[in-house]
């Protein structure tokens, strides 16, 4: 009997504490019990618990991405690595502000030819100068390219305000902007945040986020491009999740920018390096070849012929170079009468205060470049009408308006101005 009693008060005590176990947890907040998914503890960890409901958006985009396939978590990517700020949140510490040195943890080779890149501190020193980086990073960039970071900053964009710089150019520039835990340029301007796509980089409309406008035309010239007409009519055919280097032509038999200029395209090589297979410096004023010509040229040419033939590609490259050279002997001619103006003393020092300086900086900003990257890229609207065209008229309204500086008649009383010959009669 006292076996039996034993037993009994066991069962019962065992089974109150079950009982009393299981209200309790009853009684607990849904968040603290709700338990999620394998699939989703694999892909996102403890985090998802909160930001499933905070900021569902950035689970979801995570979740279909590649790192979430492989097994990469949230703290992955949010752990803070040396130099950073640390903060803690809810039972973790995480960094403040994730830099490209995180992705750098497991993207190393990448981030390198990043960081030797323009997409890296010239990006930036480009609008801030040389200001914001140290004297390590300055020495490695000027490495690279020499003075592209070494200079002054931008006198354009600062003539335009603080405002205009913080919401206007750093929004593109900042792909090179150097971080407080010392590495350079942030991945996500390209990738995105939590998706983290190979797709979304190969996407010409990324790209064109920056390279559009004015003074670098890159993403319309490419749209009105045969290659730019493929890709929008085949688009859906392509497989644009193919890792780099495994692509083929059967894969994206219609390039965009990332495959020129990044992707091992059939045994290509790859790189996140925009500039190596540049031949020229189409940027500037007066356009010179890299260091690097012959190298990046038959790299390029060899991206080329996985669809063309070696003579097309020559052929192209011929009409393209004698385009380059004909910018640049009227650049020449132009930056000459500019400089004559300067020598007389007939222009202020101060920059960007007088109509001719716009113009002449139209000139070779906007259309000089125009018309070389059309040239480079099928697009012969932006050779002619957008390139030389515009070249012709601002030759001539230049010429005209340094001929009055100089106190000469700008033109015999029989002739109209250029001005007048613009409008109809």
């Amino acid at each position: 009997m006292a076996r039996f009693q034993t037993v009994f008060v066991a069962v019962f005590v065992g089974t109150a504490l079950v009982v009393a176990s299981f209200l309790l947890h009853k009684a607990r907040p849904a968040e603290e019990v709700r338990e999620p998914s394998a699939q989703m503890v694999k892909a996102t960890g403890k985090c998802v618990s909160c930001h499933r409901r905070e900021t569902g958006a950035v689970v979801h985009q995570f979740e279909k991405s590649r790192h979430a396939r492989k097994g990469v978590t949230c703290l992955d990517c949010h752990r803070p690595v040396a130099g950073q700020e640390k903060r803690e949140h809810r039972g973790f510490v995480i960094t403040r502000d994730p830099t490209s040195a995180n992705c750098r943890t497991c993207h190393k080779t990448q981030y390198e030819q990043f960081r030797r890149s323009r997409h890296g501190a010239p990006a930036w020193a480009a609008v801030k100068g040389r200001e914001p980086f140290t004297e390590k990073q300055i020495a490695f960039a000027e490495k690279h390219h020499p003075g592209a970071v070494d200079r002054p900053a931008n006198k354009l964009a600062q003539l335009e305000g603080p405002a205009a710089m913080s919401e206007g150019c750093a929004s593109c520039h900042s792909i090179g902007r150097p971080n407080p835990d010392g590495s350079i340029g942030e991945c996500t301007k390209c990738h995105g945040r939590h998706r983290t796509s190979l797709k979304l980089a190969r996407l010409p409309r990324t790209c064109g986020q920056c390279h559009m406008g004015p003074d670098h035309a890159q993403l319309e010239i490419y749209q009105e491009s045969k290659h730019g007409v493929l890709f929008n009519a085949q688009r859906d055919e392509m497989n644009l999740d193919a890792r780099p280097q495994r692509l083929t032509t059967e894969d994206m038999p219609v390039p965009t920018c990332a495959t020129c200029h990044m992707s091992g395209l059939e045994g290509e090589g790859v790189t996140h390096d925009v500039g190596e297979r540049l031949s020229w410096y189409l940027f500037a004023p007066v356009s010179e070849k890299r260091d690097h010509y012959e190298i990046a040229q038959r790299e390029m040419q060899a991206i080329c012929m996985k669809c063309h033939a070696e003579s097309q590609v020559e052929g192209f490259y011929e009409g393209a170079e004698s385009v380059l050279a004909s910018t640049n002997e009227k650049v020449r001619h132009v930056r000459s009468v500019m400089d004559g103006l300067n020598e007389a003393g007939l222009l202020t020092e101060a920059p960007f205060d007088e109509p001719i300086e716009f113009t002449y900086f139209d000139f070779w900003h906007y259309y000089g470049r125009t018309a070389k990257h059309g040239a480079f890229m099928g697009g012969a609207d932006f050779v002619q009408w957008h390139g030389n065209y515009e070249l012709l008229l601002k030759k001539i309204k230049i010429e005209h308006a340094a001929k009055k500086l100089h106190g000469h008649p700008a033109t015999r009383p029989h002739e109209e101005s250029a001005d007048d010959a613009e409008s109809p009669r």
